[in-house]
């Protein structure tokens, strides 16, 4: 229909390995108690509030939900299997402050009102390495208007890669929008940080993360 807004082009997994029955009941029952409704992101969703982008298997976020009892962490993630897999951490540990998007997390991004976060996460997203998939990329200029928008004053952005040319690229598009002043660049990861399935792939196959940090300005 005309008045339809445009679908995005969605590139990666949305689906691996068939899930383990525990993992399919999950889906069944937990997710849709978690689920954000995009029609209205934010009911029954209390404040304050972090995003994690592209949670994988939600190690990382499970973990932030555990030692922030106080605060909402949401996650959005299209691939299934990362899904069910949070959902087995949450329901393991009892942890009852996570909310979660299932679909592209641009969906999320643009239903959510203005300066409604604390913080938004970034870690490993996919690389797409090559000259030609670069603008798949997730940090670009339009990703990164949603974050402005969307974070509360002095709200922070956190990225992490092993990919050079993606943790340059990230300094670069960030600095061009102009909204965000930086605030760390290191090899050390972020305080209460926990070890993803990704960065331990990286670290076996040589390589070490980075790890940045944005204010609003």
């Amino acid at each position: 229909m005309s008045g339809d807004k445009p679908r995005h082009q969605f590139y990666g997994r949305r689906k691996g390995k068939p899930l383990r029955r525990q993992h399919s009941e999950l889906m069944a029952t937990l997710l849709p108690q978690l689920a954000i409704d995009p029609a209205a992101p934010l009911d029954d969703v209390p404040a304050p509030r972090w995003l994690e982008i592209g949670f994988g298997g939600g190690e990382h976020l499970a973990h932030q939900a555990a030692l922030h009892p106080g605060m909402t962490l949401i996650g959005a993630e299209a691939f299934k299997n990362g899904v069910a897999k949070l959902l087995s951490h949450l329901a393991e540990r009892d942890i009852r402050n996570v909310r979660v998007h299932y679909g592209d997390a641009r969906e999320l991004l643009e239903a959510l009102p203005d300066a409604s976060l604390e913080r938004i996460y970034l870690l490993y997203p996919d690389p797409w390495p090559k000259e030609r998939q670069k603008k798949r990329r997730f940090v670009n200029a339009a990703n990164l208007g949603h974050f402005h928008r969307l974070l509360a004053a002095d709200g922070m952005f956190f990225f992490a890669s092993d990919i050079p040319d993606y943790v340059g690229w990230t300094r670069e598009h960030v600095s061009r929008h102009g909204g965000f002043q930086p605030v760390s660049d290191s090899d050390e990861p972020f305080p209460g940080w926990t070890r993803t399935r990704y960065e331990a792939k990286a670290l076996r196959e040589g390589r070490s993360g980075r790890y940045l940090s944005f204010r609003k300005a």
